[in-house]
């Protein structure tokens, strides 16, 4: 039976690595994925592992772009990046409106919102918004390619849209701040880049407020199907995150929002019939 669990944890941390950076809701994947399968824990400790299993995937973030998030220089001399931290300003302006209601409603948001149906919906709306937008963009050349020229206006708007994940399940962090990104001009490859980089702060921040929650009081299994799905995350965050930017560069996202309106359909299909 023990054995059975720990299966079940690196399911969760395969999906969690592989939904967390495409834009198809990591989140709503992970609520499913858990009505499917019910990990042997409770309740409290499930909502806990579902967020902070994004520690994980974060780590990977930092390890494939350590050069590019470190705001201190160390060659020749020691010095500050101004462009580095420039880019840490942008994403702490598009922090605020996710962080605010995420400390202020958080639970109150999931007690609405964490269930199928909601899931569902937010799934195909976000998956039709690709299609369209993508749709729309091939007339348009991007006005911003980097994320050098991205301003803090338009970092404020990634935030709103950012927010809307932060709301609904289903949506997709990632999946809302590059709809935004793209909406606003913004190219795919700056879009999904400033996405990795805005998930440390906000993964890291919601995970935070999820332990403080939960207390540190974990029997030892569950402090090991937390470590053992954050190391998978980490392992599969790494391979996708790779796969994403390259794909970017050949493809667009409408193939991602089939996906999402499919799979928006199936869940709503599967639930009415049980």
């Amino acid at each position: 039976m023990t054995v059975f669990e720990y299966l079940k944890v690196v399911l969760l941390g395969i999906v969690e690595g592989v939904t967390e950076w495409l834009p198809i809701s990591s989140t709503g994947h992970m609520i499913l994925l858990d009505e499917l399968i019910h990990l042997n824990a409770s309740e409290a400790f499930m909502q806990m592992f579902l967020v902070v299993i994004q520690l994980g995937a974060i780590l990977a973030v930092v390890v494939l772009y350590f050069d590019r998030m470190m705001p201190l220089s160390f060659a020749p001399r020691v010095r500050w990046r101004p462009d580095v931290l420039r880019m840490w300003l942008k994403i702490a302006v598009a922090c605020v409106p996710a962080g605010v209601v995420g400390i202020l409603w958080d639970d109150v948001l999931n007690a609405w919102f964490s269930n199928y149906v909601c899931v569902a919906i937010a799934l195909v709306v976000f998956g039709v918004l690709f299609i369209v937008i993508e749709k729309y963009n091939r007339t348009r050349q991007p006005r911003i390619t980097s994320i050098d020229q991205i301003g803090y206006g338009d970092a404020l708007w990634i935030g709103v849209f950012q927010l809307i994940a932060a709301v609904f399940p289903g949506t997709s962090r990632s999946g809302a701040t590059i709809v935004g990104a793209l909406l606003l001009g913004i190219s795919r490859t700056a879009a999904a880049e400033f996405t990795f980089f805005l998930a440390v702060p906000t993964m890291f921040g919601a995970s935070l407020i999820k332990l403080a929650r939960f207390g540190m009081h974990f029997t030892g299994q569950e402090l090991s199907f937390l470590l053992v799905g954050m190391a998978v995350a980490f392992i599969v965050s790494v391979l996708v995150i790779r796969f994403l930017m390259r794909y970017i560069k050949r493809h667009d996202f409408t193939a991602f929002g089939w996906y999402r309106i499919v799979l928006g359909v199936l869940v709503l299909g599967y639930f009415l019939v049980q």
